[in-house]
């Protein structure tokens, strides 16, 4: 149990931050959804809610501008509006409008095989791939899929010009979305590589190798393996911050 605890922080110490910024994101829609309030057991969690409020603060300090950000959650919060899918759907057309350049879209929650979790609703692919579409169409994009089974997004949500990270493979489960969690696995990964990466399209890499010395700490016997899907026209200068 010791030797992948000690590799995990050999892999930590050996990536230094770097924060000389290359891209703008100052004109870039982001939309952070927590869709869920229970830990897997079905008993209360704040667990995804933790991640949105760290996800929101270190997207800030990427350079993404906050009256451009727009969160949910299914816990009362001021600084989010419920969970509900078509307000999430109307508000990120409204944001893409108000800020063209690109889109953000992190979503943290439970997955089943159908979709990923939203409040008491289950949301599918294709119509999450379909909200995507209609308001990021073809500009620069990043969209997070944070949950059991989300790599069924990857068709749906792949583009030329996009970059697609999921926790999971389609048929897989991921992993840390207990009472005693204050991140799940992939969230707390994905926000230990945000700074130590040069950009979005190396942070899928990071992401992989972060939640594998996780998995194998606990003795995870079938791992989640997050997929990472980076289109062909996607470029350094749009997509980086280093």
């Amino acid at each position: 149990m010791k030797r992948p605890t000690v590799l995990f922080l050999a892999w930590l110490l050996a990536l230094t931050p770097n924060v000389v910024f290359a891209a703008d994101f100052s004109r870039w829609a982001v939309l952070v959804v927590a869709g869920d309030n229970r830990a897997q057991s079905g008993n209360p969690s704040k667990v995804f809610d933790n991640a949105r409020g760290a996800l929101v603060t270190a997207f800030a300090g990427l350079g993404f501008r906050p009256r451009n950000m727009a969160q949910f959650a299914v816990t009362e919060d001021m600084s989010a509006q419920y969970v509900h899918i078509p307000a999430i759907a109307n508000t990120l057309r409204d944001l893409t409008a108000r800020a063209p350049a690109g889109c953000l879209v992190y979503a943290t929650s439970h997955g089943v095989e159908e979709g990923i979790v939203m409040g008491e609703e289950v949301w599918a692919p294709q119509e999450f791939g379909a909200m995507v579409d209609r308001a990021c169409g073809t500009r620069p994009a990043v969209i997070v899929m944070s949950a059991c089974y989300s790599g069924q997004f990857v068709p749906a949500l792949a583009g030329d010009n996009r970059v697609v990270i999921t926790a999971s493979r389609a048929d897989r489960a991921s992993f840390g979305c207990g009472e005693a969690n204050q991140y799940t696995f992939f969230d707390d990964c994905f926000l230990l590589a945000l700074p130590r990466a040069n950009g979005f399209p190396q942070l899928g890499a990071l992401i992989k190798d972060c939640v594998a010395y996780r998995e194998r700490d606990i003795g995870v016997d079938v791992p989640s393996d997050p997929q990472v899907s980076v289109g062909g026209k996607v470029a350094a200068n749009t997509f980086n911050w280093k």
